[in-house]
């Protein structure tokens, strides 16, 4: 007994000596990549053994992540750290325990929201193979898979448990008070009402301030959820409460037109939902205008290109400026991109131009009259700004299809969801991050942020709940669509 008791302290001592050892002699050489290897053996352990807490991690430390460019300029693969590795290596974990267990929940896996996103990564893949840059387009289709696997498949386990969504939105939004915080105080160094600091002062946690506007529209109707939710105490209605309006100073103050956009948009749905109004009726008037606009787009134009408003501190000025399509350098440059994406689609209707080659590809569809003073040949400056035209011109005519679908049937479920919740707290959140996801659709005529950790998580976030709360939390079939 005395020499296995001596066996097991000699070598747990051994395994540290050992280390320090050879930690000693990397630090010497000036390798430091060795120090980071306690922190991956601990990330494995909880991601086999404590997944929720390393969701947890995720979810408060997306929104303080910093692109690797940040550190090195030159590289040329990008992440966000620390989060975007760890969920890169929860996925490998995750996909290796659903072979060797085959226990994931069925029911989510069949549900037809699940099976767009599947048809979504499956176009991705095929059109990354055809893709005319195909190194591009699998590095896009890996961080996509990331994305969707932990922030919708192993959320959409996590969420089962009602308190766990309710966490998760915590999490996120205590973690952006941070952002809002460190984001003031860069701007009141040129000034609280300069327009053109706020494009950059979120920088390095978010891109850009549409970034950050796309973030703070999206977890503002969830935050209020708790303000109105009779189940939570006093001292947590007032907390959310006073949440709710610095995210509502810091909205105004992003100077994001799209943002402000997005949230009237679902101020607009909301009113639909409480006067009943049906989904299918919705959609064929949707249509109908879709195609009213269309019709007239010529006419619109013109008179639209009457404004002359740009870009301003000036509140009113700036939305203003929202429909100026003929001097904003903003608005033009859009119209440019838009344009390109089309031409683009126009040559590759099928297969398209490969996932992520937006950027690397469009510069020679552009029209020396349409470009602005901020257009560029080097594919510097972001992509389609559309999540619609993206899609489309690098995945083809499928590609923006299978978006639209995950858009038809998520909202479809979070109606349904919303219509025959049994309790009436998961009612409100439902509703509340139904809300949050239409901020998403509605921006995302203007912006495109799926490639990045900060809105995946809540738009893959949010379908996932609603996804469950659809499957679990209602007192009928689920029938989607009806």
């Amino acid at each position: 007994m005395k020499a296995e008791k001596v066996n097991n302290i000699l070598l747990p001592l051994l395994v540290i000596i050992g280390f320090l050892a050879l930690n000693t002699y990397f630090i010497a050489k000036e390798y430091f990549y060795f120090l980071l290897i306690p922190y991956a053996l601990l990330i494995i352990f909880y991601a086999i053994f404590s997944m929720d807490k390393l969701l947890l991690f995720i979810t408060f430390f997306v929104p303080l992540s910093v692109p690797l460019s940040e550190y090195l300029p030159n590289i040329g693969i990008d992440m966000s750290l620390p989060t975007e590795p760890i969920i890169a290596g929860l996925m490998i974990i995750f996909f290796l325990r659903i072979i060797y267990k085959n226990d994931y929940d069925k029911k989510i896996f069949n549900h037809p929201v699940s099976f767009t996103i599947l048809f979504s990564l499956f176009w991705i893949l095929v059109t990354a193979i055809t893709s005319t840059m195909p190194i591009v387009s699998i590095k896009f289709f890996l961080s996509r898979l990331w994305f969707v696997t932990v922030f919708f498949y192993i959320n959409a386990l996590f969420f089962k448990e009602f308190k766990n969504y309710k966490t998760f939105i915590w999490l996120y939004s205590t973690a952006l008070v941070f952002v809002i915080a460190y984001t003031i105080n860069n701007h009141l160094g040129y000034g609280l009402f300069d327009q053109k600091a706020a494009n950059f002062a979120c920088n390095p946690f978010y891109k850009d301030h549409t970034a950050y506007g796309a973030a703070l529209a999206m977890i503002i109707f969830p935050v209020f959820g708790f303000v109105i939710n009779k189940k939570s105490s006093l001292p947590v209605r007032i907390f959310a409460f006073l949440l709710f309006a610095v995210f509502i100073f810091a909205i105004i103050f992003s100077y994001s037109r799209a943002a402000w956009i997005s949230i009237v948009g679902a101020l607009g749905v909301l009113m639909l939902i409480l006067l009943r109004v049906k989904f299918k009726h919705l959609a064929i008037t949707t249509i109908i205008l879709t195609i009213a606009g269309i019709l007239v787009y010529n006419q619109l134009m013109d008179d639209l290109e009457k404004n002359k408003q740009d870009s301003s501190s000036n509140f009113e000025k700036h939305i203003q400026s929202i429909y100026n399509v003929k001097t904003d350098a903003s608005n033009v440059e859009r119209l440019n991109r838009w344009a390109c994406a089309l031409r683009m689609f126009n040559e590759k209707t099928v297969l398209g131009w490969g996932p992520g080659t937006y950027m690397f590809q469009y510069a020679p569809f552009q029209l020396s009259y349409q470009k602005t003073i901020i257009s560029t040949n080097t594919g510097d400056r972001g992509n389609a700004h559309s999540e619609y035209l993206g899609p489309l011109s690098e995945q083809g005519v499928l590609g923006l299809v299978a978006f639209l679908l995950i858009l038809i049937y998520s909202i479809s479920t979070g109606l349904h969801a919303y219509k025959y919740a049994k309790d009436k707290e998961v009612k409100i959140f439902i509703l509340m991050t139904l809300l949050g996801l239409i901020t998403y659709y509605i921006h995302g005529v203007l912006n495109n942020f799926l490639d990045t950790d900060k809105l995946s998580i809540l738009f893959w976030g949010y379908i996932a709940f609603l996804t469950i709360a659809d499957i679990y939390f209602t007192s009928k079939d689920n029938k989607v669509l009806s």
